[in-house]
């Protein structure tokens, strides 16, 4: 063959037009359950985005030697076997914008309110590698709950992950929702993620964020008892994609999983449908990594990284109080310290129905709001001798003096710390009620008359915000006698 052939030759294969958007197409070689085998997709990537011929997309998980296992976005029983795949050569992502705050959207961050479509925003990788410990920085900003017993006992920092944990119908959602309603006015960004509730307990939870005005700060992400095990899975880190988006502009975000024993069950569906081989109580030995990677992106930035936090609130469901089965223990690990709700103390009334001998917290010590921390001092050791006496003064009638003290002072420290759900408590409030008790202001108050004093002090404190700015500012003897003065006003009162 000539030369001149050959440089021709080359000259036209070098003018040839390549379609490159997609490098594979593959077959699909069996579909059922929303799973996908798919034969000739040699080349792709874990979790990338995969588009089959009816338009419908789907996500790599399995890569096996000759085949990938993909999990379907939709309704997969549009798709029989020999239908094309293509590679989009992308990994999942979702667009996010300032514009998705107050608004319900599905994993895939498209608007599902019934409100105006979303404008594409930028593209943000589901899945990221979480900050490094040189990034980040000590928790130390408290994150208010606005719920006296966790901020007096259980208090949690911006940059925390606390876990709630509890039986069905405790009070878990509760907690979180009242949390979401607290910050306002304060400066976080709020994403709340629901894993496998009714679609209509969840519009019903926005509603009431709505009214509260918790909305206009918050996003909610939502993937419903109906919707397929992918979306269910998609979810909380879509969620956490959203918080990463603002925390990176350097805002304060809160995050809540609610919750994860369904994203737990949906993934060991997926996984056992893809036929990974299951580990302990048949979840896929992965699954601490599932849950791991996902609450290890929350944390707090240093100042040359922005000083954005995320603070992860997970929920967890055990089943009849047990703590120690594989999910809780999994979760109780990888977070910061745990909330446990009891449903013996829900039952005798006792709300929020948190145990305090098995909640814990880690770090928010170090961020607890000063005035709450000062009054808070002695009062989970009182509760735990409290319990102590309670049980041991049922057994006998002839008690000293100062054991009855003890006890009379521990009934009104569990009167003073119960709380209506959705009323969140100011920190200014909260330290000046733990006042009261620790300085025997309650003492000669009957104990069924103590709800009512607890609303009067509220309201008088509430309206007087110069004295609610003192105390948050700082606990000095300045505030110390102003607290006095006002509790000895009402003690006259009585």
């Amino acid at each position: 063959m000539s030369d001149s052939l050959v440089k021709r030759l080359e000259q036209k294969i070098e003018a040839l037009s390549i379609d490159t958007e997609y490098n594979e197409i593959g077959k699909v070689v069996s579909i059922s359950d929303g799973i996908a085998t798919i034969s000739g997709l040699f080349n792709c990537k874990s979790m990338e985005l995969l588009s089959f011929s009816n338009g419908l997309r789907g996500i790599a998980l399995n890569l096996e030697v000759d085949s990938v296992g993909a999990v379907i976005l939709g309704d997969y029983k549009s798709i029989s076997e020999g239908d094309e795949v293509k590679r989009t050569n992308q990994v999942l992502s979702v667009p996010v914008s300032d514009e998705i705050l107050g608004r319900v959207v599905n994993p895939l961050a498209e608007a599902i309110d019934g409100k105006s479509d979303l404008t594409k925003g930028e593209p943000q990788l589901l899945e990221k590698v979480s900050p490094g410990v040189i990034e980040r920085e000590s928790v130390s900003v408290p994150l208010q709950t606005g719920i006296k017993v966790i901020d007096a006992l259980v208090p949690i920092g911006r940059g925390q992950r606390q876990l709630i944990l509890g039986d069905r119908q405790t009070g878990k959602t509760t907690i979180a929702v009242d949390t979401i309603i607290n910050q306002k006015g304060k400066g976080v960004k709020c994403v709340y993620v629901a894993v496998g509730q009714k679609q209509s307990k969840v519009m019903q939870l926005v509603q009431l964020l709505e009214k509260a005005g918790a909305m206009e700060y918050t996003t909610v992400v939502l993937a419903g008892a109906s919707d397929s095990p992918s979306f269910l899975y998609l979810a909380p880190y879509t969620g956490v994609t959203i918080a990463e988006y603002f925390m990176n502009k350097g805002d304060d975000v809160l995050v809540v999983y609610d919750d994860l024993s369904k994203h737990a069950a949906a993934y060991r569906e997926m996984s056992l449908l893809l036929r990974r081989p299951p580990g302990r109580e048949a979840y896929p030995g992965d699954v601490f990594y599932l849950h791991s990677r996902l609450l290890e992106r929350s944390c707090r930035l240093n100042s040359e990284n922005g000083g954005g936090s995320i603070t992860a609130l997970p929920i967890i469901e055990t089943q009849a109080g047990d703590v120690s089965t594989y999910v809780p223990t999994n979760v109780i690990s990888i977070t910061d310290g745990q909330i446990f709700l009891e449903s013996g103390l829900f039952n005798k009334g006792i709300l929020p129905a948190i145990n305090i001998g098995l909640s814990v917290s880690r770090v928010g010590g170090a961020a607890q709001q000063k005035s709450v921390k000062k009054n808070a001092g002695k009062l989970k050791l009182s509760l735990a001798q409290y319990r102590e006496l309670e049980s041991f003064s049922q057994f006998g009638s002839d008690l000293d003096e100062s054991t009855k003290r003890q006890l009379e002072r521990g009934k009104r420290a569990i009167e003073i710390l119960k709380q209506e759900p959705f009323k969140p408590v100011r920190a200014a409030v909260q330290s000046v009620l733990l006042y009261a008790l620790n300085n025997g202001f309650l003492d000669s108050i009957e104990i069924s008359k103590i709800p009512e004093w607890q609303s009067n002090v509220s309201a008088f404190m509430n309206a007087d915000e110069k004295t609610c700015e003192m105390i948050e500012k700082d606990w000095n003897e300045e505030s110390e006698s102003k607290v006095k003065e006002i509790l000895s006003n009402f003690a006259d009162k009585k």
